[in-house]
Order: C-alpha cells, then sequence, then structure tokens
C-alpha cells in the first residue's frame, strides 16, 4: 500500500483497472470507494481526493473505457487493405466486451448520477458509441473502395448494426447470460460479405 504523503504513480489508471477488478469479481453492488481503494492497494482517502465522489469516478471510468474503443475504432483506417474485414472489426467491438465492459455497463446503470454525468459529457462530444459508429462507417468505406466489401453492403447501416448490437448485449447481458462474443462476431461476418 502507498503510503499518506507519497505520490501514487498513474493514480487514474490503477483506480480504474482496481473497480473493473472489483465489479468482475464481485459485482456491481460491490463497488465502493473502499473497496476500489483496498483492491488497488493505496490510500482510502486517494479515489475522493482524485475524483468528486464515487459517481463521479464511475462516470470517469466509463467515459474512459468509451474513449479507449473510439481511439481504438479510429485506428481501423489505417487497416484497411489488411487482415481481414471481419477479423479488423471484430477486434475492436469485441474489446468492448473486455475489460470488464460488460460489469462496467451494469455499474452505470445501477448508478443514475454516474448515469447522468456520462449522457452529459457524451452530449458535450465525449467519444463514445457515436464516434465508434463514424470510424466503422469510414472503415468499411475504405475497404469497399479496395473491394474487399461488397458494392451491395451499406456502410453506415452495417456500422449502426454492429454498435447498436454490441450496445444492446452491453447492456442487457448480466451475470450467468451466454457470452455475447459469438453473437457479436456471426452478426460482422453476415454484414460484411466480401465483393
Amino acid at each position: 500500500m502507498s503510503p499518506r504523503g507519497v505520490a501514487t504513480p498513474d493514480v487514474r489508471e490503477r483506480l480504474f483497472a482496481a473497480a473493473e477488478r472489483v465489479v468482475e469479481r464481485d459485482g456491481p453492488g460491490a463497488l465502493t470507494s473502499r473497496s476500489v481503494t483496498t483492491e488497488a492497494g493505496c490510500a482510502k482517502g486517494l479515489l475522493h481526493a482524485h475524483f468528486a465522489g464515487l459517481d463521479a469516478f464511475v462516470a470517469e471510468l466509463c467515459l474512459d473505457r468509451f474513449a479507449r474503443a473510439a481511439a481504438q475504432a479510429q485506428a481501423l483506417s489505417a487497416r484497411a487493405g489488411q487482415g481481414t474485414v471481419a477479423g479488423n472489426l471484430d477486434a475492436v467491438v469485441l474489446a468492448l466486451f473486455d475489460s470488464g465492459g460488460l460489469a462496467l455497463s451494469g455499474l452505470a446503470m445501477t448508478r443514475p448520477d454516474a448515469t447522468a454525468r456520462i449522457r452529459t459529457a457524451l452530449e458535450g462530444g465525449a467519444p463514445g458509441f457515436t464516434a465508434i459508429e463514424a470510424a466503422f462507417t469510414g472503415y468499411l468505406e475504405a475497404e469497399q473502395r479496395l473491394g474487399r466489401v461488397a458494392e451491395t453492403v451499406d456502410p453506415p447501416t452495417a456500422a449502426l448494426a454492429v454498435v447498436g448490437t454490441a450496445h444492446h448485449l452491453l447492456m442487457t447481458s448480466g451475470p450467468g447470460a451466454p457470452d455475447p462474443r459469438p453473437a457479436v462476431k456471426r452478426l460482422v461476418g453476415a454484414l460484411v460479405s466480401t465483393a
């Protein structure tokens, strides 16, 4: 544990990773400031020293993970012509389900104040599913120009279907539910036919 008064490197990520582990292991109801700092092995007040309470922390955690997924999606354009189209899309969309994505979705839904903060940030331009959808559309259009996606595929519609399905599965898959990843892979494969 970091002693009081000693700087903790990369505090945000350390607390975020600890929160993901707590929620994955024990469920959204187990997340408290104390459970996060205990899991992170740091001083009990560290979370409140960096965030305006647990709801602000949860909102920032979700927004951080959205931003990571959006950045990964935006990097897809550089992969046009490499690998397989379905494989490239799968790598990004399935990442939403990794690193606690399912657990975090449940967590955000149980905390109305955090959800309101997330909604406000997204409406203010923070990257989220809309940015991921736009990146998927751009990537599919690039692959279509290369002849790797059939002309009959409508990139904006395919992107909306993939992102909408991922969102639906993140919001509705709970503990004990079947793994949503195979369904997402089947959808991507069905939508992205080759030329």
